[in-house]
């Protein structure tokens, strides 16, 4: 299944092997579109890529070059939507990936199991979104120290000195939003505090 094409490759080949079908019957346009009802501009734009193919041309054409549909359309690749999910743990804390890394913007389900931890203020590149699952979290940023509970959102630039917990007993679940910076903090080892 991995080596068909994808829906925007099954479009592009369209053109050149309408020309190739009608070239190895040795057709002219002018031949096809007689065969077809179909005009030789039309049938040109078709072969040229400057047409877009539908239904309605394609089947007249591949039943007057004693062809299967399927010669002309190639059946598109069907991509499992799935996100693999290999989590991640660092120092306890439990990085799950929710994006394929595509692009600078990266998504995490975490969970931070409750204990006595002291903040570690960290700075980097980019931004970060928390959005609260379940539990309570406690954030550090800059001068401020604040409690989020469930289905609260924050949104804040890593330039300023910032530290996230559980707060209370228990754990905290969060989706997590970052860039290639902030990955880079989440997943690598704890370096000692100096």
């Amino acid at each position: 299944m991995d080596d068909q094409p994808t829906v925007g490759a099954v479009i592009e080949q369209i053109a050149p092997r309408l020309r190739r079908a009608r070239e190895q019957r040795k057709l002219s346009l002018a031949d096809l579109a007689r065969a077809t009802g179909l005009s030789t501009s039309t049938l040109s734009r078709l072969e040229s890529g400057q047409r877009k193919p539908s239904l309605e041309l394609l089947l007249p054409i591949t039943v007057a070059l004693g062809i299967a549909l399927d010669e002309i359309v190639a059946a598109p690749r069907i991509v499992d939507p799935r996100v693999p999910q290999e989590p991640t743990k660092n120092d306890g804390r439990v990085l799950v990936p929710l994006s394929r890394h595509q692009g600078d913007l990266r998504a995490y389900k975490m969970i931070i199991p409750a204990h006595d931890e002291e903040p570690y203020l960290r700075t980097h590149e980019g931004n970060e979104w928390l959005y609260v699952l379940r539990g309570r979290l406690r954030v550090r940023l800059g001068e401020h120290d604040f409690v989020m509970d469930a289905g609260e959102a924050a949104e804040f630039d890593c330039q300023i000195p910032h530290w996230f917990g559980a707060a209370g007993r228990g754990s905290v679940e969060l989706l997590s939003l970052f860039g290639r910076h902030g990955e880079r903090i989440h997943i690598r080892a704890r370096t000692s505090r100096r």
